[in-house]
């Protein structure tokens, strides 16, 4: 099987499993990468066996794992007993016991405003993880999705950093943009 990263290159839709009922349709869908975000230490094994089988890559969001400690040897049981391709955390500890057990790891950030940015770039280069996953993912769409929905006004705020930025939440629904950069503020 490829390396992982090809593999995600090559098929960049990653089902991300919420509950167990949505396997199924993982496993017939024509994604090679799966993302276990619900999972307990009574089902963890069958599941990632289950996806495994039908040759697609799977990884367990460590911080949703119920019934599993936070601690190393929750790590050290994950690789030798559970054997996914890899984990997702957002705590550091994790992903570098994880990398010392040669287990695929990518680590989840929330990007909220220009500090959340400084400091994953600070913990990717001291911790290392093989991938990150950075959060929200679009917030264009989330600001069309809320506008639709709601009446009230919407400001996008948060790590906006051009004049593009601003103009592609505008054009979806938001009524303002609060910056952070101040020479955006004499477009």
């Amino acid at each position: 099987m490829k390396n992982i990263i090809d593999s995600i290159e090559e098929n960049p839709i990653i089902a991300a499993i919420r509950d167990e009922s949505e396997i199924e349709k993982a496993i017939d869908s024509s994604v090679s990468t799966v993302f276990l975000l619900c999972t307990d230490i009574f089902n963890i094994k069958r599941l990632v066996d289950k996806i495994k089988m039908n040759n697609k890559r799977v990884f367990i969001h460590m911080d949703f794992i119920e019934g599993l400690g936070r601690d190393h040897k929750t790590i050290d049981y994950i690789t030798q007993v559970i054997k996914p391709d890899g984990i997702i955390s957002t705590r550091n500890n994790q992903i570098k016991h994880a990398k010392e057990n040669n287990l695929f790891t990518i680590q989840r950030f929330f990007l909220i405003d220009s500090l959340s940015l400084e400091t994953t770039i600070k913990t990717v280069k001291s911790v290392k993880p093989d991938m990150i996953e950075v959060m929200p993912g679009i917030i264009p769409g989330i600001i069309n999705d809320l506008s639709k929905q709601l009446s009230v006004p919407i400001i996008a705020g948060g790590l906006v950093g051009s004049k593009e930025d601003i103009i592609s939440v505008l054009k979806v629904g938001a009524l303002g943009v609060s910056v952070g950069k101040n020479d955006l503020w004499y477009l």
